[in-house]
């Protein structure tokens, strides 16, 4: 059999793009909701079960570079820790913060929101998947997964651009999260992107590459696949038997 020859280092990075065509803005639930076609209630279930993404993140971050021997990219990664917990060393505010913020701005309080009231098994399961792959990879392979930030700006700018006329009952002061990832998710794409054509070289490699992004894209989908089941569709877990939320907490 003869061995494929690999992707030139444009071509790799093309098909690595082009992956954005499966990327969950093009989700039923996001384009609705851009479209001002979501109830309080649906903006308020999405935002409490996407602060348990925006938890995980900087979890997800400091697995990496536990696995990561080279200290030139732990200096650079540490940013995103300190991007999403924030840094005490300066007043801008820290990404997990602003979510809350958000929260608060949709009607929902701090306390639910953080003790998992509204949490979605499938949503909780779907970034313990991502989380678990994180830890279990290379720290190469787990930077390739966060390379759906690539797609991430246009999602940012498209509720900025949006939500402020089909949302009026939102405290617009809410919105710092979307304008602040806008140059964070650019700057971080440029190094994740920069790890990932220097690592997989063979096409073997690359495809791995491409699958690994198709698994976060899955991830993302998935998440908004179970919040759309449970506020579009008022299907939420266990209720057909009860209205109480019974589902597990913590980390299993």
């Amino acid at each position: 059999m003869t061995k494929q020859a690999p992707w030139s280092r444009d071509e790799f990075e093309a098909k690595l793009r082009a992956k954005g065509e499966y990327y969950h803005i093009y989700h039923p639930f996001h384009v609705a909701m851009n479209k001002g076609e979501c109830s309080q209630e649906q903006i308020q279930g999405w935002v409490a079960n996407r602060l348990f993404y925006q938890l995980a993140i900087p979890v997800k971050d400091a697995g990496i570079m536990a696995n990561c021997w080279d200290l030139q990219t732990r200096r650079k990664w540490i940013q995103r820790i300190l991007d999403h917990d924030g840094d005490p060393e300066d007043t801008t505010l820290g990404g997990i913060e602003a979510w809350l913020r958000l929260g608060e701005a949709v009607g929902l309080n701090r306390e639910d929101m953080l003790n998992e009231r509204f949490l979605l098994p499938g949503v909780k399961f779907a970034v313990g998947a991502y989380i678990n792959f994180t830890r279990k990879a290379s720290w190469e392979e787990a930077a390739c997964s966060s390379l759906t930030e690539m797609f991430a700006p246009e999602i940012h700018q498209s509720r900025l651009d949006t939500w402020p006329t089909h949302y009026k009952w939102i405290d617009p002061e809410g919105f710092s999260y979307f304008q602040m990832r806008l140059n964070q998710a650019r700057r971080d794409v440029q190094h994740g992107l920069e790890i990932t054509l220097d690592h997989f070289e063979t096409r073997k490699q690359q495809e791995r590459a491409l699958n690994i992004l198709q698994f976060k894209l899955d991830v993302l989908w998935s998440m908004a696949d179970s919040i759309s089941l449970a506020y579009e569709f008022n299907r939420k877990p266990f209720g057909a038997v009860t209205d109480e939320n019974i589902s597990h907490k913590g980390f299993m």
